[in-house]
């Protein structure tokens, strides 16, 4: 980075630490007051922000396998999102604070009253819930940690061997993500209620995470685009590709989504329908609409157009729109557990997001400085900025 880049970038990372600790000391304070709106809205906040740092880092293992234009101007975004995580871990110990607020599995008066927390106890329970959590944390560190090591490598040496072992470290990769972030989808959020169960829901929770940094990288690129050296490379072109792929994954989550809704609709079995029924009741159903509208039918219909693709002051529109969106959503899934009957919102569901994401962006901000804006001597390096204008 430049001087006058590095001094922004330092004056915008000060400002989210300040801003994130504040919001967080705002929230534990009012946390005795209320603990189990404490609990939910933390619960809810480190669930988004860590969503991003796993979409960061499924989706550089994705490009690592694939290749692609798209994806070497956002390399390093990726790379710092992904850094993010043992902050992430740091940021989870509150949360073990106040599993009885939280899970029904967690209060023993429950659990004596209920056959299915019984059935599921062994498994279900306050050592397990932290010990699957730690060890699902260092797997994926451990291997951030790895590809990052890769990454700079490569920027060292011509020779392609750092890039070989990202690349097939990440075709597993993506294989244990998903299998370590369905187990995980049923800890943080499934497990929320006493019944409920989905085999499809982990999907869910996954491609969420995917689509949230895809946008989240090309509001990057948008704000980076005139600064050396994306300033030379990056093209529209990148755009109409990120654009293709972001409608790609906002028809896939809205498909996993509403086949998961149709069969449960379809089977219209109690214990399945009750989790639709109290995130339907109130004023949870414009929530919900407001989601189907900006999550899906308004950014589908737009992607469409190629000129969209090609519009860079649209595209940020656009992406900036479905990260605030797929806020809201991570709120819809944790928070109607808590208000059965209807929206009912906590300072603490602002304050909360904005600690965890002060602190996020400023660790963020912190990895992001510490390698060049653009991966050198990566082997597609030298085909990725040869088309397109």
């Amino acid at each position: 980075m430049n001087q006058a880049l590095l001094a922004r970038v330092n004056r915008i990372q000060l400002i989210a630490l300040v801003l994130g600790v504040g919001a967080l000391v705002a929230t534990f304070a009012g946390g005795p007051g209320n603990p189990r709106q404490f609990f939910f809205s933390y619960l809810f906040a480190w669930l988004f922000w860590l969503g991003l740092s796993l979409g960061c880092f499924v989706l550089a293992m994705i490009h690592l396998l694939t290749g692609g234009r798209w994806g070497y101007p956002t390399r390093r975004f990726l790379e710092a999102g992904y850094l993010v995580l043992p902050l992430m871990l740091v940021l989870l110990i509150p949360v073990f604070f106040g599993l009885d607020q939280l899970y029904p599995w967690a209060r023993a008066a429950e659990v004596a009253s209920e056959k299915a927390l019984q059935q599921r106890h062994a498994y279900s329970n306050g050592a397990g819930y932290i010990g699957r959590q730690l060890f699902f944390l260092a797997v994926w560190i451990l291997m951030a940690a790895c590809l990052r090591a890769w990454s700079l490598r490569q920027d060292a040496t011509a020779d392609a061997a750092p890039s070989r072992k990202a690349r097939t470290l990440s075709g597993p990769g993506i294989v244990i993500y998903g299998l370590l972030g369905t187990f995980a989808a049923v800890d943080w959020i499934m497990s929320l209620e006493k019944h409920w169960y989905s085999t499809m829901f982990g999907v869910i929770v996954l491609i969420g995470h995917i689509l949230v940094a895809y946008v989240f990288s090309v509001v990057l690129v948008v704000l980076f685009r005139r600064q050396e050296p994306l300033r030379d490379v990056v093209r529209p072109t990148h755009f109409y590709q990120l654009g293709n792929l972001l409608l790609a994954f906002v028809m896939f989550w809205t498909y996993v989504s509403f086949g998961q809704l149709l069969i449960i609709y379809s089977g219209d079995l109690p214990h399945e329908l009750a989790w639709y029924l109290h995130r339907i009741a109130g004023t949870w159903r414009y929530v919900i609409g407001g989601v189907a509208l900006f999550h899906f039918f308004l950014p589908f219909f737009l992607l469409l157009f190629r000129a969209v693709k090609h519009n860079v002051p649209a595209m940020f529109v656009l992406s900036a729109m479905l990260f605030l969106t797929h806020i809201v959503d991570t709120y819809w899934l944790v928070m109607p557990t808590l208000h059965t009957q209807g929206v009912a919102v906590s300072w603490m569901d602002f304050t909360a997001p904005i600690g965890v994401g002060g602190l996020w962006v400023s660790y963020f901000l912190w990895r992001l400085k510490a390698a060049p804006l653009l991966p050198q001597h990566d082997p597609g390096l030298q085909f990725a900025f040869v088309y397109g204008h």
